[in-house]
């Protein structure tokens, strides 16, 4: 593809801010943040201005409280301790001409006592997700959550909020709202996780609520063309019962068209990793994305594994306006560089993944050619 024209390697630009390509790195679970107060380190900083050639660097979810964490040694973004940290990584992508967004989020009921001293976490109903949580001392089954109040909800939107102040002076050049499978926010859309009979629970309106209240508040804090979400609608390659149900579909159409009013950076789609048939959603298997390109109008970001192939495709078809990558900007820092040149991947080291310092971290090379 050294010779072709690839969309990919396009720039290409969102409100003020100009990508040098349409390959955006997506957020990835490195759990480097070995220390007491889930502080950004020197080292994280490194890693993450190796793959400043993406057009956007999605940072690792990151939590907005302290109420928030459930899987050990991913950073904060609510202290000023963290935000200090976050300021060695944005310096360092934006010294390598890269641009880079904070994906904040919160795990709800998916978290465990362990976290807490003891404390159940808070979920949108007393159910058991029947998750894993990754626990200082392993992964753990999820126990039945306590039912957030509605002042704990709306002191936790709160919280996003100052997330998003705190990601705005640590540097940041945008938020990610984390609404993936597992979160808090699938959690209140999920009729297997939300029975509440308030306003935060029963139609689809009120279970979305918490969506809406959470951009509003953000938005308050910076312009909408730095603000985006990213949903896994269709996620069955988790554990837990927060799958998609016969309401799911109905309910993204509704998102959808009250996100056409927001004039987003973007709107971050994960596809099915698996068949849809004989599901719930089995009408999206055939035109998964672009059903979501049909109900919306704004920029929209598709994460399916793709490769240099299909990420040049779902562009050129006009389905997506970007493309991000995980596993593959683990591996090949410089990936963008790959693709132009049409060079080899490098494989992924599965044992360092989420633990090893440096190893499997910083380590792995840039091509040579």
């Amino acid at each position: 593809m050294e010779n072709t024209v690839q969309l990919l390697l396009e720039e290409y630009q969102i409100g003020d801010l100009r990508l040098k390509n349409r390959m955006v790195m997506a957020s990835l679970t490195r759990g480097r943040a070995t220390n007491t107060g889930l502080v950004p380190t020197p080292l994280m900083a490194r890693y993450y201005a190796q793959r400043a050639s993406a057009g956007l660097i999605l940072s690792e979810g990151t939590w907005v409280n302290s109420k928030s964490i459930g899987f050990i040694n991913v950073p904060g973004i609510y202290t000023q301790e963290q935000v200090e940290g976050w300021k060695l990584v944005t310096e360092a992508v934006h010294n390598k001409g890269g641009l880079i967004f904070s994906q904040i989020g919160h795990i709800g009921a998916a978290s465990h006592p362990d976290f807490f001293d003891g404390e159940l976490p808070a979920g949108p109903s007393a159910i058991n997700p029947q998750n894993h949580s990754y626990t200082p001392q392993g992964f753990k089954d999820t126990l039945t959550p306590r039912e957030f109040t509605v002042a704990e909800i709306k002191q936790t939107i709160q919280d996003y909020r100052q997330a998003a102040k705190n990601a705005k002076e640590a540097g940041f050049d945008g938020i990610e709202v984390h609404a993936q499978a597992g979160m808090l926010i699938p959690q209140f859309l999920s009729l297997a996780t939300n029975h509440r009979t308030d306003e935060y629970g029963g139609s689809i309106e009120n279970r979305a609520r918490i969506i809406f209240e959470i951009l509003d508040v953000i938005l308050e804090v910076w312009e909408s063309t730095r603000v985006a979400i990213k949903f896994a609608p269709v996620a069955y390659n988790h554990v837990g019962i927060v799958t998609p149900d016969k309401e799911t579909i109905p309910m993204f159409q509704y998102i959808l068209k009250k996100l056409n009013d927001y004039n987003l950076a973007f709107l971050h789609i994960v596809g099915p990793a698996e068949t849809l048939t004989g599901t719930p959603v089995e009408a999206l298997q055939d035109n998964y994305f672009s059903h979501f390109r049909y109900h919306y109008s704004g920029r929209l970001m598709a994460n399916l594994g793709f490769t240099q192939e299909s990420g040049n495709a779902i562009l050129k078809e006009g389905i997506a306006d970007l493309v991000s990558f995980g596993a593959p900007f683990i591996a090949n820092p410089d990936l963008p560089v790959r693709f132009k040149y049409n060079l080899p991947l490098s494989a992924i080291n599965q044992d360092t993944l989420y633990s090893g310092d440096e190893n499997g971290y910083t380590d792995y090379p840039e091509a040579v050619f």
